[in-house]
């Protein structure tokens, strides 16, 4: 049995919600000014609370901030006939769980209050996360899984040299922060840290960006200009994206790694740089060298030592400790305290199939964050976020409908669990013979 708070000044109003309220088995309490209301809230302690905006003694806004200053205060649904943008934001932004015109609209005046009460259900009922006693780390790699622990035996092992690595993954894996975490644990982790994303550069000032020019090496070059080798100076150098590198300028950086020698633009002086090169790419330069757009003396080159980093839905069972490490991250730059999860939301993110690996992990929580009312993540938030980002297409250009997007949920879901039609009905919260229904419908094969 929950306890309703309703604060109108409007009787009609007053009399319609409280029949409406208490007919779905709620206790409720009305108060048609703000001050009665108050007196209400001190003796009811309601859990949720209907509160118009415009009240005869206050401002339901004075009254939502008074509501909000209490220890474990009730989740506030405001209501109003004003339909403005500025104070739909500001009842939001003041901590309304939710915020609904007049005239009222009896379904969503009940959605509305089932899911306040649903989220203070999980808030008090779901145990904490682990509780963040320091700023996270921004350069640590999150996982406990073999192929993981692998990649952390070769981190140690290259922290003892200069050798050059090529780091291979999808987009979202993590290729630049393995590259930062060799960097921070070798015997130089003092030195500088250099990032060079070949993708971003057009070809004609790749050369100049790697190399440097010297004043007048070409029109506009008006000053010396160091580039990003010298910058390295005896730290790390990072190529992201190295299969974009022009192969005009793969040659004379096969020289580099070569004799450890360059030449700014336009000069005649051989420069010296021992700085560590770590290559990364999200692209096949085998193939790429097969078909003659990656030097395959270069290719080798890089690969002295080889990472790769495997997509998130290889490894699944490092979930649980990558969402801990990202809320806590978020929280603390946020300034958010969403320290909860309610059950089923792991089994729902284990079931994605994660096309943007680790990256897509942590954007989908930032935006689980910035839904949350409470102090948890609800499963039908998480539900919502991962069903948008599936590619929903013009149907009559022939691609995703709602059963189609349904199917290969469905089908995504069973391929993760191998199969298991118990375990998968439990995780998407349907029952096994709606599942089976289900499979027979969209003709779903192993």
């Amino acid at each position: 049995m929950s306890n309703i708070l309703i604060i109108d000044d409007e009787h009609s109003i007053l009399e319609t919600l409280e029949m409406f309220v208490s007919e779905k088995g709620h206790t409720v309490h009305t108060a048609d000014s703000g001050q009665k209301g108050l007196d209400q809230y001190d003796r009811c302690d309601p859990d949720v609370v209907i509160l118009d905006i415009r009240l005869p003694d206050v401002s339901g806004f004075e009254l939502l901030c008074d509501i909000q200053r209490r220890e474990n205060p009730a989740k506030v649904i405001m209501i109003t006939a004003f339909q403005d943008m500025e104070t739909t934001i500001k009842a939001m932004k003041l901590g309304a769980y939710d915020y609904i015109h007049k005239p009222l609209d009896a379904d969503k005046v009940e959605k509305a209050v089932n899911r306040a009460l649903q989220t203070l259900k999980v808030d008090r009922e779901t145990p904490l996360l682990d509780e963040l006693t320091q700023p996270p780390n921004p350069e640590v790699i999150i996982g406990k899984s073999d192929q993981m622990r692998k990649i952390f035996k070769m981190i140690g092992l290259l922290s003892q040299h200069k050798a050059p690595v090529l780091i291979q993954g999808q987009t979202g894996t993590g290729k630049e922060l393995t590259a930062r975490v060799i960097h921070r644990n070798s015997l130089f982790g003092k030195e500088p840290f250099i990032t060079f994303d070949c993708s971003a550069v057009v070809d004609s000032l790749l050369e100049s960006e790697l190399f440097g020019h010297e004043k007048g090496a070409f029109t506009g070059a008006t000053h010396l200009k160091e580039g990003k080798i010298q910058l390295a100076s005896n730290g790390t150098l990072f190529l992201d994206e190295v299969g974009e590198l022009p192969l005009s300028v793969q040659s004379k950086f096969l020289g580099f790694l070569q004799r450890h020698e360059y030449m700014r633009v336009g000069g005649n002086q051989a420069l010296r740089s021992r700085c560590r090169i770590i290559a990364a790419t999200n692209r096949n330069l085998a193939d790429m060298v097969r078909k003659g757009t990656f030097r395959q003396d270069l290719y080798f080159r890089l690969k002295v030592v080889s990472i790769t980093i495997p997509p998130l839905g290889e490894r699944l069972s490092d979930i649980p400790d990558l969402v801990n490490h990202f809320l806590q991250k978020i929280n603390w730059e946020q300034g958010t305290d969403i320290a909860k999860l309610q059950k089923g939301v792991l089994d729902r993110l284990k079931a994605h199939t994660w096309p943007g690996n680790v990256r897509e992990l942590e954007n989908v929580l930032v935006e689980a964050v910035v839904r949350s009312r409470g102090k948890a993540i609800l499963a039908d938030d998480i539900e919502d976020i991962l069903l948008s980002s599936l590619p929903v297409e013009d149907e009559a250009l022939g691609a995703y409908s709602l059963p189609r997007m349904e199917k290969d949920h469905i089908q995504n879901t069973l391929n993760l669990l191998k199969w298991n039609r118990s375990e998968t009905a439990r995780v998407l919260g349907i029952t096994l013979p709606t599942l089976r229904s289900k499979i027979k419908k969209y003709g779903i094969h192993p």
